[in-house]
C-alpha cells in the first residue's frame, strides 16, 4: 500500500509540474531572439498535413518548444551541474578543458574526405583566379590540445591544413598554426568563446606581415581592455557561474581617420562599435559583429588595396591591417548571393589587388560556398 501510495504521489507531482510548465508555456509570448544564445529562436510552425506526413512538421515542433522552454537558461545550468557531478567533461558540443577553457567539440566523423576536397577544390580556383593568399586558422582544441580533457576525440585540422597546402602551393599558403603553437601558454583563445583573442590575431598578423611585407608595428603590451565582462558564445551552451574575460584591442589602430562603409549604406568612421559592449555579443565591438560586404577607406596613402573574404575571425584582425593598405574590401560569403569572381571585379583597380581568404578551419569546411 506506502509503495502504490507513493507512486500516485511521484505521478501526481510530475503532472502537475508538466501542467504548469504547459500553461506557462501557453501564457507567455514566444521570445524572438536570446541575448543569452546571441541567436533568433524558433518560432511556431504552421500546421500542414504535408509537412506532418513526411516529418517535418514534428522535427519543427519539437525543435520550437526546446528553444522556447520556460527557464530554457536555468534547465541549462542544472542539466551542465549534473553532468560535471557524473564526471562528465563534455556538455552540449563543449569540452571543459583545464584552466577554465570550454572548447567546442569538432569529432573527426563530422567532416569527410569528401566535404574537404570540395571545399579545398573552391579554394584551389580562387587562388588560382586571383592569385590569393590562405589563411586558416585552427580553432583552440587544435591549438590549445594539451588543455583538452584526457582522450577527448577531435578532428585533425593539422591533417587538413596539411592538405590545403599540398594542393594551393605554400607560396599561397600562412601558415598560423605553427606561430599559434609556439605562444600557446598566452591568452591567444577566449576560455569562454570560440573566437581567437586580439592577441591571437596579433600573432596571426605577424605570420601574414612576415609573408606579405606588412608593416603595421604593434606591441602586445599596449593591448587595452574596453571590456572585462565578457562570456561568450561556449558559455551560454554551459551557461555556468563562470568569470568574465575582457576582450582587448588595439588603440592605435583606433586613431586613424576612416570611412568605413557596412553592406554599401551605413558610414562610419571606426572600425569598432562601442554599442556591443552593452550586449552579450561584445565580441560585435569589432567591425560592429557581421556584415555582408565592408568598405574601408583609411589615410595610408600607398594605393594598395585588399579585398578579404573571411568569417567572424577576421573581425579583429582587419583593423590591424589599417597601416598597409588604402582600401579595404571585406566579404562575408554568408550574407552574399552573386557570383563571387564579377562582384570583385567590379572593385579591382587597374593595378590589382590583393586577396586575402581567412577562415577559422571549422567554419571553412562548413560554410565556404560561392558562386564565380
Amino acid at each position: 500500500m506506502r509503495e502504490k501510495k507513493s507512486a500516485i504521489i511521484s505521478i501526481c507531482f510530475i503532472s502537475f509540474v508538466i501542467l504548469v510548465f504547459t500553461l506557462a508555456d501557453l501564457i507567455r509570448q514566444d521570445r524572438v531572439f536570446s541575448e543569452t544564445e546571441n541567436k533568433v529562436l524558433a518560432s511556431r510552425p504552421e500546421f500542414a498535413w504535408d509537412a506532418l506526413f513526411f516529418g517535418d512538421y514534428t522535427a519543427d515542433m519539437e525543435n520550437y518548444l526546446t528553444e522556447q522552454f520556460v527557464g530554457r537558461e536555468k534547465w541549462i545550468t542544472m542539466k551542465t551541474s549534473v553532468d560535471i557531478a557524473l564526471g562528465r567533461r563534455e556538455i552540449n558540443g563543449v569540452y571543459l578543458g583545464t584552466d577554465g577553457y570550454l572548447m567546442e567539440q569538432h569529432l573527426p566523423e563530422q567532416f569527410t574526405p569528401i566535404q574537404e576536397m570540395k571545399k579545398i577544390a573552391l579554394l584551389e580556383k580562387l587562388v588560382q583566379e586571383w592569385n590569393a593568399s590562405v589563411m586558416l586558422v585552427p580553432t583552440a582544441d587544435t591549438v590549445l590540445w594539451d588543455r583538452l580533457p584526457a582522450n577527448a576525440p577531435c578532428y585533425d585540422q593539422v591533417h587538413f591544413l596539411e592538405q590545403v597546402v599540398q594542393r594551393i602551393g605554400e607560396e599561397h599558403y600562412i601558415d598560423v598554426y605553427t606561430v599559434l603553437r609556439e605562444h600557446a601558454k598566452e591568452e591567444i583563445y577566449y576560455r569562454t568563446d570560440h573566437h581567437w583573442t586580439s592577441l591571437g590575431a596579433f600573432y596571426g598578423y605577424q605570420a601574414w606581415a612576415e609573408a606579405m611585407g606588412g608593416k603595421g608595428d604593434y606591441d602586445p603590451a599596449d593591448l587595452e581592455a574596453v571590456t572585462e565582462d565578457f562570456l561568450g558564445t561556449l558559455h551560454s551552451k554551459v551557461n555556468l557561474n563562470l568569470k568574465a574575460e575582457a576582450i582587448r584591442y588595439f588603440p592605435e589602430t583606433a586613431a586613424h581617420p576612416l570611412k568605413v562603409t557596412y553592406d554599401l549604406k551605413t558610414v562610419t568612421d571606426t572600425c569598432y562599435a562601442e554599442s556591443y559592449l552593452d550586449t552579450k555579443n561584445k565580441y560585435g565591438f569589432f567591425l560592429d559583429d557581421n556584415h555582408g560586404f565592408i568598405e574601408i577607406d583609411t589615410d595610408t596613402q600607398n594605393g594598395k588595396v585588399l579585398f578579404v573574404i573571411k568569417d567572424s575571425y577576421a573581425n579583429c584582425f582587419i583593423p590591424l591591417l589599417i597601416p598597409d593598405y588604402e582600401k579595404i574590401y571585406v566579404m562575408d560569403l554568408r550574407y552574399f548571393n552573386g557570383r563571387l569572381f564579377g562582384f570583385m571585379k567590379n572593385y579591382e583597380p587597374d593595378e590589382g589587388m590583393d586577396v586575402l581568404v581567412l577562415y577559422n578551419c571549422i567554419h571553412f569546411l562548413e560554410d565556404f560556398a560561392y558562386l564565380e
